[in-house]
């Protein structure tokens, strides 16, 4: 059964940092591609930034430069450290994978910045 549990949420001023991390279970994780995603209410959740197997990353541009994606697979988790947060980076976010075709997420954590 595919798990993906995060943590690391919180409140945070503008300016601050977070690091989120997403542990994963039920999969063989060094050859899955992650994401972490977020969403606002009333939005569409939108993609954030991903990391293949190979751990090439991609960033959306609303992030680039301050957030950055990482996995250690010893310990089957993918992390996203978060910089120079801004108040509109408010929001529940996900991480996710695809195993046989399906997608997972994750139950998600609040990040909350302050201005």
């Amino acid at each position: 059964q595919v798990q993906l549990v995060e943590s690391g949420g919180g409140l945070v001023q503008a300016g601050g940092s977070l690091r989120l991390s997403c542990a994963a279970s039920g999969i063989i994780f060094s050859i899955k591609h992650m994401g972490w995603s977020r969403q606002t209410p009333g939005k569409q959740r939108e993609l954030v930034a991903t990391i293949t197997s190979g751990s090439t990353t991609t960033y959306a541009d609303f992030v680039k430069g301050r957030f950055t994606i990482s996995r250690d697979n010893a310990k089957n988790t993918v992390y996203l450290q978060m910089n120079k947060l801004k108040p509109e980076d408010t929001a529940v976010y996900y991480c996710h994978t695809v195993d046989s075709w399906r997608d997972y997420w994750g139950q998600g954590t609040q990040v909350t910045v302050s201005s």
